[in-house]
């Protein structure tokens, strides 16, 4: 063989090495690959099998006594709230509790401003609404309810000594400086009340409750439960069931759980509701009013 045709049969050798190596490296490079996505796979699945529950995220003002409130312990039943080093406990609080429970989910309370509620629940950031809301007509529009798990009726709560302590009917709070939380059944209903002096509403019932307390106003409406906690938290606060009452559907003193529309957890809350007596509903809230932080 001569010299050049010597060259030219390393070259290819040469050439055939380089090749083979290249599709080694290549070979491990894929095999690599692999085991990297089956690993992967096998975490993913093990999160899924794992005892890890999903959470309900349910969001309440915590600010609503009896219903919700706030605490900085976990006494009585009380909830983590999330992101917080506080506590929500309340009618509400048990009522959840009994859900997340029922669908086999981890509670996580979001406290969230009244007037947030809604918009909450249509962008996810929740995903049911527990806190004492009415399914009126008008909410109807933007989100679906479950069946009731509370009814009640108005009230209109005053100061013990007060001017309109003694007052019988809705009518007889003329000249009454009267308020009620905004974007709530109880601000429309004043105006069935003849010659009040309908204040601006309010951010919430600590706010009313502090209002009553100092004078700036003569009462507010509200509704049973939650006269019956004012009355039970403060002294020389007390509530009136006027014996011609507030014309109201039954929506508007009923409290059921509000759902971004065409949610499927409907169905599955109100199956977990249907197994909550009437006499257990009436104990949790005498709990929840027995149960309450003064001043809340």
């Amino acid at each position: 063989m001569s010299y050049a045709n010597k060259n030219e049969a390393g070259g290819i050798a040469m050439k055939k090495r380089l090749l083979l190596t290249l599709l080694s490296v290549m070979t491990v490079l894929v095999l690599a690959a692999c085991g990297s996505s089956n690993d992967e796979g096998t975490q993913d699945e093990g999160t899924k099998d794992s005892d890890s529950k999903k959470v309900l995220k349910v969001g309440m003002e915590a600010a609503y006594a009896p219903f919700n409130w706030t605490q900085n312990d976990d006494s009585n039943g009380a909830v983590p709230i999330s992101g917080t080093t506080q506590y929500a406990a309340g009618y509400d609080v048990e009522i959840a509790k009994r859900i997340a429970e029922g669908l086999g989910m981890e509670l996580e309370i979001v406290k969230t401003k009244w007037e947030g509620l809604i918009p909450s629940l249509q962008t996810g950031a929740i995903d049911v609404v527990i806190a004492g809301m009415s399914p009126s007509p008008e909410r109807k529009q933007e989100i679906d309810f479950t069946e009731n798990y509370y009814t009640s009726d108005f009230v209109i709560v005053v100061k013990e000594d007060g001017p309109y302590a003694n007052a019988k009917s809705i009518h007889d709070f003329e000249g009454a400086k009267i308020t009620a939380q905004q974007g709530t059944t109880h601000y429309k209903v004043i105006d069935q009340m003849k010659g009040v002096n309908k204040q601006v509403a309010a951010t919430d019932f600590g706010q009313m409750r502090i209002q009553l307390s100092t004078g700036a106003i003569d009462g507010y409406i509200s509704e049973r439960p939650e006269g019956m906690s004012a009355e039970a938290a403060i002294e020389g606060i007390t509530y009136i069931v006027p014996e011609d009452g507030f014309e109201a559907n039954e929506e508007d003193t009923a409290i059921a759980a509000g759902l971004k529309k065409g949610s499927d957890l409907i169905e599955q809350i109100n199956e977990v509701l249907a197994d909550i007596s009437e006499e257990e509903r009436q104990q949790i809230m005498e709990d929840a009013i027995k149960n309450q932080p003064s001043q809340q």
